[in-house]
């Protein structure tokens, strides 16, 4: 019995020591055989380009994002950066590329762009981006395409560059 404790003791720093995923949906779970390895949260801009869709109607195209990558809301130092690809590369130059296998709505669709779920595969050397799996984005705030600024025939090419924040959660094998 006197054991008791510190078996508590340990689990409770086990614990403490992992990153916590909010609740998502069903389809943005990652496989069973992985679990939360760090958070990361980004700010930077999702950048959409006015183009002449099928039809010749104008609309907003997503190109890319470009973020950096922080400890967390109220960091300074940067720890990497999230850009076209889509990529997520670490300060020691590892690296990983997602497709997305699921998504679903912000609860301010019309303002955050989707949560998602991504597969990855590493490229480039060795660090803490090459054992990654995959990778859900949640808590995103802003980055939709703009509802105005993509109507007249002069507006084809602009680019817009719209402000979002997102925390990356980036799973690994368990």
């Amino acid at each position: 019995m006197k054991h008791i404790p510190l078996i508590a003791a340990a689990a409770l720093t086990a614990c403490a020591s992992a990153p916590m995923a909010p609740p998502v949906p069903d389809n943005l779970r990652p496989g069973a055989q992985e679990r939360a390895a760090f958070v990361r949260h980004a700010r930077g801009v999702q950048v959409y380009r006015c183009d002449a869709a099928d039809g010749g109607a104008l609309t907003w195209t997503f190109i890319a994002p470009e973020a950096q990558l922080f400890e967390d809301a109220a960091s300074q130092a940067s720890l990497g950066t999230h850009g076209a690809g889509p990529f997520w590369q670490g300060n020691d130059g590892s690296r990983v590329v997602g497709k997305v296998k699921s998504r679903a709505d912000a609860s301010n669709a019309a303002a955050d762009i989707p949560w998602l779920l991504l597969t990855t595969t590493a490229e480039g050397p060795s660090g803490q981006m090459s054992a990654v799996k995959s990778i859900q984005r949640i808590k995103t705030v802003g980055g939709q395409a703009p509802s105005a600024g993509c109507a007249a025939s002069g507006d084809v090419g602009k680019q817009a560059r719209v402000p979002y924040t997102a925390d990356y959660v980036f799973f690994v094998g368990a």
